[in-house]
């Protein structure tokens, strides 16, 4: 009987289906999502135009040094899970269900926001859809049924994609991706090239009211929400159809576009007007107010469809990730035993899929400002998610063959084990940006009471699975976590 149950956990893999052009895809699309074509104005606002740019392209720059141990790990453990199996390997199993249930977290409130920020769309295009049916108020945001009904259908649409199969998913991500960058292409070159616009109006570059490196500070302090997706590529690895030394080429590449993506954005929005004026106006949605007022209402409309393949990409890249996270953590028996269930005809993580489908449906129903308090504290859990990965990295990289410890293709690598090092401080100044009070980036009181909500339901799951998780012999475990792709 105990051979037999080894040998079904032995068929909790994943399908190895995913090509290196959809892989990229993943990453690359769940990292800029909706609000590289939403929330330029807010950016700006921040930090002026010059200041978002730097700040984005900073945190950049700190992401492709953690994403140097995350191409490390995937090479010698080409697994599902991400941080969750990452923090298993370096600390052990306390560590990584911490680190598994924040990650989760973030996961989960980036597909909701994902779907109402479908609904804000339909409320600037189709208002008298969007805005049918009002039904109440929360936190001061008018909730519609209309919006509600939008948002939920987008969450169902991509949960039924998501569950056909891994290469559905990965072939639809990559024509996403490539309607996104061409219609921001279009879009960026045409206000570049109208008589209307000038980059006087960018001017003054910075904040005026602010310190200029504190303003800058408070777009870094962003950056684990802002380029959170290229920790899609580990999620995916299992179902790698290529070789995973590949992984960091691709993260690194995602990454770089993702911010020149960020910055054109950011000049095409400020060039239309002065940015001061633009701001003082708290529009609806900046960057579509002066498209539309430079190229018109087509303009409108291309930039429309990339923000809709935007918000298509975030809503399909963030449905595999959180998927295999819940997959792996209930293969290893972290979760309950339904999360390790493939679909019996497609092979993909249904429960995990439908879990995800099921909660972010009650999101659209609490209003936006609700969802953004949520989102406001996820990048905290993906911060957490990015220390460990580095911290692990860390002790895995060694500074001479001589040095001691269990040694894998590649460790030895004095440079990057620096990198490690530098990317695990990163990842601390990140959760210091949002949790030490006072600083530029310090999560609001609700975004506090919901992270410790979420910390204490954690605990009580936690206390609910402890036999589980600690009565399964050692060499178990590693198989089920570490070892679960091979073969």
């Amino acid at each position: 009987m105990e051979r037999r149950r080894n040998l079904m956990e032995q068929t909790s893999q994943l399908k190895k289906c995913l090509k290196p052009h959809w892989v990229w895809a993943i990453a690359f699309g769940s990292a800029v999502g909706w609000g590289s074509f939403v929330l330029p104005a807010d950016w700006i606002a921040t930090a002026g135009p010059m200041g978002a740019i730097i700040g984005l392209a900073i945190g950049a720059l700190l992401m492709i040094i953690i994403g140097v141990s995350y191409g490390f790990l995937i090479k010698i453990f080409p697994v599902t899970g991400g941080g969750f199996s990452y923090a298993y390997l370096g600390f052990g199993r306390q560590h990584a269900f911490f680190c598994g249930w924040f990650l989760t977290l973030g996961y989960i409130s980036i597909v909701a926001l994902n779907a109402s920020a479908l609904a804000l769309l339909a409320k600037f295009l189709v208002p008298e859809i969007a805005t049918f049916g009002r039904m109440y108020a929360i936190a001061g945001w008018e909730v519609y049924f209309g919006e509600v009904a939008i948002a939920s259908l987008a969450l169902m649409l991509f949960a039924w994609i998501n569950i056909r199969g891994g290469s559905l998913s990965g072939k639809s991500q990559f024509i996403f991706c490539m309607l996104l960058v061409g219609g921001a292409f279009l879009v960026v070159v045409g206000m570049l090239v109208s008589p209307t616009t000038s980059f006087d109006n960018m001017v003054p570059l910075f904040q005026p009211e602010k310190a200029t490196w504190s303003a800058i500070f408070a777009i870094v302090a962003i950056a684990p929400w802002a380029y959170v997706g290229f920790d899609s590529v580990p999620q995916a690895a299992e179902e790698f159809d290529f070789s995973p030394a590949k992984a960091f080429m691709l993260i690194v590449l995602a990454l770089l576009m993702a911010a020149v993506h960020y910055s054109v954005l950011i000049v095409a929005t400020s060039i239309a007007m002065p940015w001061t004026e633009l701001v003082a106006g708290s529009p609806v949605w900046g960057t579509g107010e002066m498209v539309q007022g430079v190229l018109g209402n087509l303009g409108l409309t291309v930039l429309s469809v990339a923000l809709l393949m935007g918000i298509a990409t975030g809503l399909n890249g963030f449905y595999i990730s959180t998927s295999r996270l819940l997959f792996a953590q209930g293969r290893a028996k972290f979760l309950p035993k339904m999360f390790a269930r493939l679909h019996p005809v497609h092979g993909t993580p249904s429960t995990g899929i439908l879990f995800t489908c099921g909660i972010c449906l009650l999101a659209p129903w609490f209003g936006r400002e609700v969802l953004l308090w949520i989102v406001d504290m996820a990048a905290t859990g993906v911060a957490i998610a990015y220390f460990y990965c580095c911290a692990v990295a860390y002790k895995c990289f060694k500074w001479s063959p001589a040095c001691v410890g269990q040694h894998y293709e590649g460790c030895v690598s004095p440079f990057k084990k620096v990198l490690s090092l530098m990317g695990a401080l990163s990842s601390l100044c990140f959760l210091s940006l949002l949790l030490i009070p006072g600083s530029p980036g310090a999560l609001s009181l609700p975004s506090w009471i919901a992270l410790v909500a979420w910390g204490a339901l954690g605990a009580v799951l936690y206390v609910a699975r402890r036999l589980h998780i600690h009565q399964m012999p050692k060499h178990k475990l590693d198989r089920l976590i570490l070892a679960a792709g091979e073969g």
